[in-house]
């Protein structure tokens, strides 16, 4: 589980449930949750409004899809995630 391997670089799979472009929020980010959909959501990739444009809709491209992002694991609020920025820490899972 990613969560007891927060402060760690890892590869982390799952299918993305939920995907959400949050345009109006702060940072602009992008949420790919994976496995469990939000509000229950267990693994967040966050993509901020910064580097979206790498990431060709996202949201979109990936939802439904079973994904495998790398870097580094991080906690927030208690649910683990990867922030990504670049395209080349994401891939489809064959």
């Amino acid at each position: 589980m990613a969560q007891n391997h927060v402060g760690e670089k890892a590869t982390v799979c799952g299918e993305v449930v939920s995907a959400y472009y949050a345009r109006q929020s702060n940072g602009a980010p992008t949420f790919l949750n994976l496995d469990e959909a939000y509000p229950n959501h267990v693994f967040t990739a966050v993509i901020w409004g910064e580097n979206r444009e790498q990431f060709n809709e996202p949201e979109v491209q990936y939802k439904g899809k079973t994904i495998c992002v790398t870097g580094k694991i991080k906690s927030y609020r208690g649910i683990a995630q990867i922030v990504l920025y670049s395209s080349k820490q994401i891939r489809l899972k064959e």
